[in-house]
């Protein structure tokens, strides 16, 4: 359990790290190098990063359209088949990054077996 709060706590931090200079795609390096270097077992290896990146995002727009009293999130919420719900746009921007995140983490939990970096 510890290693899977550190896991998420890292990347976390090294998303936002990247994110300051990188695009949006900055979270799937994040989740690759944290899942390189703590790698973790059967079915976290994809959930620990969704969730962490999912939650980042998910705070983050809600963060963005808070400070602008959600205009544009109005506007893109009719653009989708949500009524105009903008809280289900921003849950639905967390899943997106969240599946990326999650994607990128398997592959690097794969290189990681690939490389041999076993601590065994």
């Amino acid at each position: 359990m510890k290693r899977k709060g550190i896991h998420f706590i890292m990347t976390i931090l090294i998303a936002v790290a990247l994110s300051l200079v990188l695009p949006w795609w900055a979270i799937m390096v994040a989740a690759f190098i944290t899942s390189l270097f703590l790698p973790l077992k059967k079915s976290a290896v994809f959930f620990v990063p969704f969730l962490s990146i999912a939650v980042l995002w998910t705070v983050h727009a809600f963060y963005l359209g808070n400070s602008n009293d959600f205009i544009l999130a109005k506007k893109i919420s009719v653009l989708f088949p949500l009524n105009g719900n903008i809280f289900l746009l921003i849950l639905v921007t967390g899943i997106i990054g969240g599946i990326a995140a999650g994607i990128s983490g398997v592959f690097g939990k794969q290189c990681h077996r690939l490389l041999g970096l076993n601590n065994k």
